[in-house]
């Protein structure tokens, strides 16, 4: 059976709910309709029709969550032209350097990144706009005057406003490239995974029937919407099923999201471990760790109670409508699963990365294995490359309508990540139960998760380390949530002229705050410990990470 094309899906639900709200900022003033949205979406393409953009041009988005990102989002993917998505969490020099690399004639910024860019450094740019008000930050002048025009063009083409009647998207193009995300910085070749219309519908497609909506269900829009976790399943589902989608604008600190989980009320909610950790951490785990408590906690008859109390504080905690719960991006800590466990909570641990628009495997709460990931879904095939795929740890390997074109412009890192054979490694290891179940056991990779589902390449902070003062070698760790610099220093003739008067400790600290100041909020080193001996390598002199931790 064919795969519907998420433009379908959303033209549909325009038809059914089109004075419903749509998108809005939580306590902010941008909020539309889904007939609102609708004819922001023919105005941005009035818009751009006027100055000379055209299908298939590059259009980068690079902000905060907010309601107008997800208006520009489907505004390029109606228009025939390719978002280009990109955190705002990236230093300047980043920024530039991926719109450069994409190619992106267009720029639509937030304001945080508004401050930190030069226009200069964007050659290939038409224009820079503001993405809170659409108004132009930099642009020439005849772009400036047809943008300023189009209001006007607008008005002839809709004297009546936008009707469900002239809403006609495009669906003919499911294998035509549809987003470029980025998943990394400047250092080295971007890497920018192209994803087809058909790798984002098959996503849609498969939560539409798995994780339906009901009338009246609200969400959350936390994760970073520039990250496809957070995109896919906080908003472009969201909003082609139908559900109001509110969008978290500013940092998702604890008492931030327990005041938004209580105005929203959200019917599901997608986290990363962190999120869950802190919350059972500091408002469960205290409350039943007494011995006491840990006796009636498995006592038959009494701990359904003990249970059944804390499940209720949890479902209160997250707004009293929660139907699901779901966590992705990296292993859940054991003590905090097993408390989710114990007391049935409606929760599930999915599985995905950015190349497979995201996911890769899921399962429904009720359904769902004990420390596993789900299974793989009927548009993405997984494979063990394991002698006994059951027992013995392998790759992780996938196919399907899912999986990414490759990488933008970056022909060896897409050679690279398939086999001959046609099948994607995800560099993750793990195994498959009997029922098709996925267990993962680790990474060959080195990524480690960001505090709100970054990506963070270990190997891109070294790179900046490595080139300060007295520092031979380094490699940064995830230590409880923060990122710890192992460095192996010049003890060398050289790198004591280099030191001078200053002690380690004091040019190390100097060497950690210089390479911060590079580096996007959540990848900021936090400490920096000094090691006595050169890192153990393999034989091609790569560093044996898994020594270190």
């Amino acid at each position: 059976m064919a795969t519907k094309h998420y433009l379908t899906y959303l033209q549909n639900t325009m038809a059914r709910r089109w004075d419903n709200l749509a998108l809005a900022d939580l306590d902010g003033e941008n909020r539309y309709t889904y007939a609102e949205l609708a004819a922001a979406i023919e105005k941005l393409h009035t818009t751009w029709r006027e100055c000379g953009i055209k299908e298939g041009d590059k259009i980068a988005l690079c902000g905060r969550n907010c309601a107008n990102w997800g208006l520009l989002f489907l505004a390029v993917e109606s228009y025939k032209a390719v978002v280009v998505s990109i955190l705002p969490d990236f230093t300047g020099e980043g920024i530039h350097s991926l719109v450069n690399h994409s190619e992106a004639v267009l720029l639509y910024v937030g304001p945080n990144v508004k401050k930190k860019i030069d226009t200069k450094e964007m050659t290939g740019l038409k224009a820079t706009i503001f993405m809170d008000d659409m108004t132009i930050v930099t642009a020439d002048d005849k772009f400036r005057k047809a943008y300023e025009g189009a209001d006007e063009v607008f008005k002839k083409a809709f004297p009546e406003g936008v009707k469900l009647s002239d809403i006609h998207y495009p669906v003919d193009n499911l294998d035509e490239l549809a987003v470029i995300n980025y998943t990394s910085g400047s250092t080295g070749n971007p890497k920018g995974v192209m994803l087809t219309h058909l790798n984002l519908s098959g996503n849609v497609e498969f939560a539409a029937k798995r994780i339906p909506h009901k009338p009246g269900d609200t969400v959350l829009s936390m994760l970073p919407i520039a990250h496809m976790f957070g995109l896919m399943f906080e908003f472009l589902y969201q909003v082609c099923e139908g559900a109001e989608t509110y969008f978290l604008t500013q940092a998702p600190t604890p008492t931030v999201l327990m005041k938004a989980f209580a105005q929203v009320k959200p019917f599901m909610i997608l986290t990363v471990p962190l999120v869950i950790e802190k919350i059972v951490k500091k408002g469960v785990l205290p409350k039943i760790s007494s011995p006491l408590m840990k006796v009636l906690w498995k006592t038959p008859g009494i701990n359904r109670i003990i249970r059944g109390k804390v499940k209720e504080g949890l479902d209160k905690t997250f707004g009293g409508r929660l139907r699901y719960l779901i966590i992705g991006g990296a292993a859940l800590n054991g003590e905090v699963e097993q408390v989710l466990h114990d007391i049935k909570f409606q929760y599930c641990v999915g599985y995905g990365m950015t190349e497979c628009a995201p996911l890769i495997s899921y399962e429904d709460w009720w359904a769902y294995k004990f420390h596993s990931c789900g299974k793989d879904l009927p548009q993405c095939r997984v494979r063990i490359d394991s002698e006994d795929p059951i027992h013995k740890d392998g790759e992780i390997q996938v196919k399907g309508i899912n999986v990414m074109k490759g990488y933008y412009k970056n022909e060896e890192a897409t050679k690279a990540v398939f086999t001959e054979d046609g099948w994607m490694r995800t560099g993750d290891l793990g195994v498959l139960d009997k029922d098709g179940n996925i267990f993962i056991h680790g990474r060959s990779k080195n990524m480690i998760l960001g505090p709100s589902g970054q990506n963070i390449y270990p190997e891109e902070l070294e790179d900046k380390l490595n080139s300060l003062p007295c520092i031979v070698e380094s490699i940064v760790v995830d230590r409880d949530h923060k990122l710890v610099a192992l460095v192996y220093p010049d003890t060398s003739a050289d790198g004591k002229k280099l030191l001078g008067n200053k002690s380690l400790t004091q040019q190390m600290e100097e060497n950690r705050v210089a390479a911060n100041r590079n580096l996007p909020q959540y990848s900021q080193i936090s400490a920096i410990e000094l090691v006595a001996s050169e890192f153990e390598k393999t034989p091609k002199r790569s560093i044996k990470r898994y020594l270190y931790k």
